[in-house]
């Protein structure tokens, strides 16, 4: 699923190229995604000019004239694409481009979704803090607002293992299971140990860690294993940058370790059994 560091990247390439283009219709093929996608509302896009692309989590955010918001998430295998021609980009088919956008400079923006898990909602702009997707966001981790006294604060209260705290969208939102395996390896700190038993000092390891490989990520566009593109078609280039997501059995690129895996909430979890403690 994309994380923040793909939705992120998606937002700076689209911004560069969308925003001042009009939208001159739209075209509804599949309404069947997480959430019902309705024909008739975005209808309201046609003639709307594109004024901002902005990020919430894992959300991303486009403004138009009319005070108008598109809110789109990718879910599992969604992309958002700018397109200038009728050529698909690599590795998308034609089959799953559900909504297409057409635009007074002859490109298209095209939203592609092979598993259908991803959304796209017409919103006021008004509506921006009260929408539920949004309003449950808890802090976005390259803010000022999360520093280690304020993690250390959230994880004293709570029994969970802390990689689970990292993914709960709630407390912070943006990272999923790639970029909170990361994060705890970059901070040397186990991804199964109980969050109330979180140190001031290694809280404040994993906020710094978290910015680190996070910002990493963003000016490496991201990660792509299957579906990821940018705006661009482009994917992202993180991958061969991981130190430990997929890599179980691998030695550890600091100790030669081998990395290992461990289930936690249905999910894989890597870590290094010597330099995560």
């Amino acid at each position: 699923m994309p994380e923040l560091p793909e939705v992120e990247s998606l937002r700076a390439s689209l911004a560069r190229t969308l925003v001042g283009r009009t939208c001159l219709s739209v075209e509804v093929r599949e309404q069947r995604l997480r959430r019902r996608v309705d024909p008739v509302a975005l209808g309201a896009l046609v003639g709307r000019k594109f004024v901002a692309v902005g990020r919430r989590g894992k959300y991303l955010l486009i403004e138009l004239s009319g005070q108008l918001l598109l809110l789109v998430h990718l879910g599992m295998s969604g992309s958002l694409t700018r397109r200038q021609s009728d050529l698909t980009p690599a590795g998308l088919s034609v089959r799953h481009d559900h909504l297409t956008l057409a635009l007074d400079d002859g490109s298209r923006l095209v939203y592609n979704d092979p598993r259908r898990f991803g959304l796209v909602r017409l919103l006021s702009l008004g509506e921006r803090d009260s929408a539920p997707e949004l309003r449950i966001l808890g802090a976005e981790p390259l803010e000022d607002r999360f520093n280690g006294g304020w993690l250390w604060r959230q994880a004293r209260r709570r029994r969970a293992a802390l990689k689970n705290l990292l993914m709960d969208q709630r407390i912070v939102a943006g990272i999923g299971n790639i970029y909170a395996a990361e994060i705890l390896f970059c901070a040397a700190v186990r991804p199964t140990r109980r969050s109330s038993r979180l140190t001031r000092e290694q809280a404040a390891r994993i906020v710094e860690a978290t910015k680190q490989v996070l910002q990493r990520s963003i000016g490496r566009g991201g990660t792509t294993f299957r579906n990821y593109l940018d705006g661009r078609g482009v994917p992202g280039r993180f991958a061969a940058e991981l130190q430990v997501y997929g890599r179980a059995g691998k030695p550890c690129r600091r100790c030669r370790t081998p990395i290992g895996v461990a289930r936690l909430g249905q999910r894989a979890t890597f870590y290094c059994p010597k330099c995560q403690r």
